[in-house]
């Protein structure tokens, strides 16, 4: 597809910052026609829903930083020349035609197009219904940009689309589409999977781990819990399952403390068998399933486990491969965690609620893959390139 050059892209994102700040009124208000229509059964997505100026800063700071970022299209990977002459030259090229489905979050709006837009590629926007009218308005501000700048409208594309003309599309799309994003649960991806034609990135469910260690920070570990349990409930980052080692110090004491706590925060306890036995009041899991839930709601799973090793392969076998955390002073046992957990981000000693493009330093971030082809992790900027060879000769015949 044809390059547009940094200075003009830039431009547009200049543009766009402008026409957000000077037009927020009209972007609350379409909001609050969102928010209104909403029945609020779904607290996370509603909390998903919600715009506010707060939020319309943080639109204008992703634009503004993606801005600043190195262009990622046209960039040398490799460059070499063979003994049979020939310059053989590997380079970063857009995708083309990005797709990407959403629900509720209306910022995903303005971070999908922004960067799909600096990485040359062409996007496809199919939010929820939830959020149309925040989206129309949204994608109405993009096209006054690219217009000012003497740009096709088509570089960013809202679909309004029901679900029958969805899997319509997706089985034979009216132009070209290189690459799909389904950004929401297990039954959004597994549709979109069934029914795509082209290559799908999956940004998958959270479901996500914390495993306490024997040897730990107590308080410390408290904090952490807290954080990735409560701190944003409606985000993919947040956590849902506790493994305690059962060979902690004061094993039932803890058990009861973090009961405690999390009852203090209104969190949901679900609990195993060995646990159930210390805190005789909480929920007994029945259907082993649930472990395999992603909650976003004020709810646990909380397990107790006899060493690192089961902790491992209760997670692998669990997670939404998002994210995990091991709280220890164990360096041994955090470096095995780390290497033998299977998730996109792992961490040691710190909460799970730092898988985001923004806070782990790659800036705005389309989706959170959990795919390993082609990349895990944020979706950021430099994410959103693919390949080419560039090969050079002079009457070169392969003999």
């Amino acid at each position: 597809m044809k390059l547009i050059n940094t200075e003009l892209k830039n431009n547009v994102l200049i543009s766009m910052t402008k026409i957000l700040d000077n037009n927020r009124e009209e972007l609350l208000q379409a909001n609050k026609k969102d928010l209104d229509a909403f029945s609020k059964e779904d607290q996370a997505m509603f909390d998903r829903l919600i715009l506010n100026n707060k939020k319309i800063d943080g639109m204008i700071k992703a634009i503004n930083e993606v801005k600043a970022q190195e262009d990622p299209v046209n960039q040398i990977i490799s460059d070499k020349y063979l003994a049979n002459g020939l310059q053989v030259t590997n380079k970063t090229a857009p995708f083309g035609t990005i797709m990407i489905i959403y629900e509720s979050r209306p910022d995903v709006t303005i971070e999908a197009a922004v960067l799909a837009l600096k990485a040359n590629n062409k996007i496809l926007l199919k939010g929820g219904k939830e959020a149309i009218n925040s989206n129309k308005v949204l994608v109405s501000f993009w096209h006054k940009a690219l217009i000012e700048n003497n740009l096709p409208t088509d570089y960013i594309k809202l679909m309004q689309l029901n679900r029958e003309e969805t899997q319509a599309f997706l089985k034979n799309p009216k132009e070209q589409l290189d690459l799909i994003v389904p950004r929401g649960g297990e039954k959004l991806i597994s549709f979109v999977k069934e029914h795509a034609t082209c290559a799908v990135l999956i940004s998958g469910r959270g479901n996500n781990f914390i495993y306490v260690d024997k040897n730990v920070d107590w308080d410390k570990t408290l904090n952490v819990i807290i954080n990735a349990k409560t701190d944003k409930i409606s985000a993919c980052n947040a956590l849902d399952k506790i493994l305690i080692n059962s060979n902690i110090t004061n094993y039932n004491a803890k058990l009861r403390e973090l009961e405690a706590i999390l009852k203090e925060k209104k969190v949901e306890i679900l609990v195993d068998k060995k646990v159930k036995d210390t805190l005789k009041e909480a929920t007994l899991i029945k259907d082993v399933s649930i472990w395999k839930q992603e909650f976003l709601a004020l709810k646990c799973c909380l397990g107790s486990v006899d060493d690192l090793e089961e902790a491992i392969t209760i997670i692998n076998e669990n997670s939404g491969g998002h994210s995990a955390s091991i709280m220890t002073k164990n360096n041994d046992n955090a470096n095995k965690f780390m290497q033998q957990v299977d998730c996109a981000a792992v961490y040691k000693n710190a909460s799970t609620r730092f898988t985001d493009g923004g806070e782990l330093g790659v800036g705005a971030e389309l989706a959170i893959s959990t795919d390993k082809l082609h990349h895990r992790g944020p979706l950021g900027l430099k994410e959103l390139v693919t390949n080419k060879y560039y090969i050079f000769g002079d009457g070169h015949l392969r003999v």
